[in-house]
């Protein structure tokens, strides 16, 4: 899959249902026949949708781990604490069911946003937190992580 582009702001119902915005569900049409996989983000306090082959490559990576090692064995549990599988309707809602819902804090408001190959959503207040930069240096941040990375040709 392509990677997912854009931020969309959206509102959630009182049932959880949240309509795809129609840039994002035009990103998205390949995957929505398959489905999607919702489940809590690791380090933040948003959802994270996968696209269903995502999550399939995911899985793959995951199998490979050895269960008998108990470190895995708890990152597993962990990491799919929560999951739910996901259909958009033929309206294009998406239902967050109420326990994720309580995990990532979501109120009315909401913001998705692309992560490359998945989209997190968010509790609007949260996400504005979020990227505010109050808490990291985003220049110190992507000196750290991408600036090692070069291509063929030595530049970044």
């Amino acid at each position: 899959m392509d990677s997912i582009i854009g931020t969309y702001e959206c509102k959630v119902d009182a049932k959880g249902r949240l309509m795809i915005p129609a840039a994002l569900k035009k990103q998205l049409t390949s995957s929505l026949k398959d489905g999607f996989v919702l489940k809590r983000s690791v380090f933040q306090p948003c959802l994270e949708l996968y696209p269903m082959a995502e999550w399939n490559l995911m899985m793959q990576k995951i199998n490979k781990l050895n269960r008998f090692v108990k470190k895995n064995n708890d990152f597993i549990r962990r990491f799919t604490a929560g999951v739910k599988m996901i259909e958009v309707d033929e309206l294009g809602r998406l239902l967050v069911p109420k326990d994720l819902i309580a995990f990532s804090k979501i109120s009315k408001d909401i913001v998705l946003s692309s992560a490359v190959n998945i989209v997190e959503i968010w509790d609007k207040e949260l996400y504005e937190k979020s990227i505010s930069g109050d808490d990291v240096d985003f220049a110190d941040l992507a000196e750290d992580v991408m600036g090692n990375i070069n291509d063929d040709n030595g530049i970044s």
